[in-house]
């Protein structure tokens, strides 16, 4: 999942605070020999690492490419079903390439989310629709607005947020929430 932005507005409408935190897409190839190690899935037409971890693959990454050939959905570009082609002993040792899924043009749409607060400023986050836990992200930022930014005594009210804890804790937040993908109470 990802959060593209994450915007604030003081009561007035003037933007005070943007962050465009889309990181780009991270990709590792790694040359396997029999048996893989890693668990790999069908899902939602994509070949995804279901279990194990290890050298920059994760847990819910695609299949991009095996042996230099691009992955399209569950078949190799010359038509070969991955999960069939993988479960062969002979077309060993093999270097696959993993990565996020790519997003069909049905799925790349986006989530905006606002926390209004009682003084006027607003916390806008556009996301990944699939995000889960946007509410609870959105009242950490004003958790972490309240903390860093309200808390610097040379912060004025109204102004545009310069503040390097602000930054830091905002981004680490951030991190937390497309990792875990919640946000529970005492965090």
């Amino acid at each position: 999942m990802a959060i593209f932005s994450v915007y604030v507005v003081n009561k007035a409408g003037g933007l005070i605070y943007q962050l465009d935190s889309y990181a780009p897409r991270a990709e590792a190839e790694k040359t396997f020999s029999y048996p893989l190690d890693l668990l790999l899935k069908l899902h939602d037409e994509r070949v995804l690492v279901a279990f194990g971890q290890r050298d920059g693959i994760r847990v819910g990454h695609a299949v991009l490419a095996i042996n230099g050939m691009d992955v399209n959905g569950r078949y190799t570009a010359d038509g070969k079903e991955v999960l069939e082609y993988l479960g062969n002993p002979a077309n060993y040792p093999v270097s696959i390439r993993f990565g996020r899924p790519r997003l069909t043009s049905n799925e790349k749409l986006m989530l905006a989310s606002m926390f209004h607060t009682l003084t006027g400023i607003k916390f806008v986050v556009l996301a990944d629709p699939r995000q889960a836990g946007i509410d609870s992200l959105l009242r950490k930022i004003y958790e972490i607005y309240s903390d860093f930014a309200l808390k610097n005594p040379f912060y004025s009210l109204e102004m545009p947020i310069r503040c390097e804890l602000f930054d830091q804790n905002l981004k680490l937040a951030l991190e937390v929430a497309e990792k875990a993908g919640t946000f529970g109470p005492g965090s």
